[in-house]
């Protein structure tokens, strides 16, 4: 306390508050990534851990599965821009205001509340060899389109791609409507006027101010493609027909869990650690550069 009775404070209180979050921040997330960075510079020899340098990266560099699980993660990305489209275009349809809308927009919302294991155990039901679409198919004489889609090679990624399709969507197509319903409605009224037809309203002017959200979207779906997949993949295929739909995060449990080589799983962790920072930076700069346009 100061000669005028007033209280003072040391230069160091305000870090001393923030000190217990910062701690805990290291803990949670510092310490478990210097964890995967070290244990992927080591091997597991009973109990005895021994540093092998860049051996571990070498030996992912040169295992077929690896880069079949890279291609699959790659490949799931093209859901992303047809993720996109859909959202917008649902999106769209219900910020017109079409009769029921709350409605319509609560059931697509609803499969994203669901988890991924239990919309993969539903999708099992439904799409094996003998399930209840199958069943349906040949009912009603359809039986050329019953398809083996969860056992046949060519068909597991694609139908795997079409349940997360499916489920993302309704992420999606709230988070586009919630920013369009905070958009000015006078730009839109305006080009009205102007003779401008539905296409050319949204086209020119509704998608244009959506550009932070948009990037957003597609960066936290990719993000999603890349390291978030797990779920479907273990629940409905467990990365088979052989390797067809084994991803990253599957590479990683097994070598993790199942074959104990924690120095492998370390490895490819850092390798899907890297690619997701990067893409997560190309997302902020995009967001960042849509907001200063604006």
């Amino acid at each position: 306390m100061n000669k005028l009775g007033l209280i003072t404070r040391n230069k160091w209180t305000p870090y001393l508050y923030v000190l217990p979050v910062v701690i805990l921040i290291l803990f949670i997330f510092v310490y478990p990534l210097v964890s995967i960075f070290r244990y992927s510079l080591i091997s597991q020899q009973g109990e005895k851990e021994v540093f092998v340098g860049l051996a571990n990266f070498k030996f992912i560099s040169s295992d077929f599965i690896f880069w079949k699980a890279l291609q699959n993660n790659l490949t799931l990305l093209l859901t992303v821009p047809i993720l996109t489209i859909l959202s917008l275009l649902v999106a769209i349809s219900l910020y017109e205001r079409v009769r029921g809308w709350r409605i319509y927009r609560s059931l697509i919302f609803m499969p994203f509340v669901l988890p991924s294991v239990v919309i993969g155990v539903v999708f099992i039901y439904l799409l094996e060899k003998d399930g209840i679409i199958n069943t349906i198919l040949r009912s009603i004489g359809l039986g050329a389109l019953a398809l083996d889609w969860l056992g046949k090679t060519s068909m597991a990624l694609p139908t795997l791609m079409g349940i997360i399709t499916w489920r993302e969507l309704g992420f999606g197509v709230v988070l586009l409507l919630a920013a369009m319903l905070a958009l000015p409605e006078e730009l839109n009224e305006a080009a009205k006027l102007d003779g401008a037809n539905w296409f050319q309203e949204h086209i020119f002017v509704t998608i244009p101010q959506l550009k932070p959200v948009l990037t957003f979207f597609i960066v936290n779906e990719a993000i999603t493609m890349i390291s978030w997949v797990f779920g479907y993949v273990y629940v409905v295929t467990g990365g088979g027909p052989g390797f067809a739909t084994t991803v990253l995060e599957l590479y990683i449990w097994k070598y993790a869990f199942a074959y104990r080589a924690y120095g492998v799983a370390s490895a490819v962790a850092v390798i899907l650690l890297l690619i997701t920072f990067s893409v997560m930076l190309f997302g902020l700069r995009g967001i960042f550069d849509g907001e200063s346009e604006q």
